[in-house]
């Protein structure tokens, strides 16, 4: 069994998608200020230069919200072991990654962890599955936002809460990932993000 599953859960994102179900996606660092001034507490950094990112980083805890770091995306950074205890350093609360091995490392740290999943056909989904099963992240990011009806059965089969993104840009698309068991989505798109769960109901 995956010592993964010994870990207690931690309920910190999905507490937050309850009420507010968009994450922001953060490119850059000028997105960032904007992000601080909103309700939604969930943000993903990308693309952010590696001497930004502890200032980025510090700004985003300043401000009482959840940043996880996109490893991958960020310059600089690596996939290894040290690239973990760096953001650990600067005070990460969590991580970003299509890895699997990251994904793996960064819980034994106590970090929190998004896998990102790009569906293409029905053999990649099945391989993202197998390694979602065994690195049993603390949400996973699928993408893009339109296959989730296809793969609505399979994914949830996994039993590890999702969110959609990739091509959402209304509070339709919105509305629509959750109708497919989506615990929330992400999007770049700075006008969804104040949105409530409870408005979309009343809507």
């Amino acid at each position: 069994m995956n010592s993964r599953h010994k870990r207690p859960v931690d309920r910190r994102l999905l507490t937050a998608l309850a009420t507010h179900p968009v994450m922001a996606s953060l490119v850059g660092v000028a997105m960032v200020e904007k992000f601080t001034t909103t309700a939604t507490p969930l943000g993903i950094l990308a693309s952010i230069p590696l001497g930004d990112l502890a200032a980025t980083v510090e700004r985003t805890r300043a401000a009482g919200k959840i940043g996880l770091v996109n490893i991958d995306s960020t310059p600089g950074l690596g996939h290894d072991p040290g690239a973990l205890a760096y953001l650990q350093g600067i005070g990460a609360i969590g991580i970003v990654s299509t890895r699997q091995a990251m994904i793996e490392r960064a819980a034994g740290l106590g970090l929190l962890t998004m896998q990102k999943v790009f569906v293409t056909d029905r053999s990649n989904l099945r391989r993202s599955l197998q390694s979602i099963t065994r690195s049993q992240p603390d949400l996973v990011q699928l993408m893009p936002a339109m296959v989730l009806r296809h793969v609505e059965r399979q994914v949830r089969e996994v039993g590890v809460p999702y969110v959609a993104a990739g091509f959402v840009s209304s509070a339709d698309d919105v509305v629509e990932a959750l109708r497919h068991g989506a615990v929330g989505v992400c999007t770049s798109d700075q006008e969804l993000w104040e949105l409530r769960r409870s408005a979309l109901r009343a809507s």
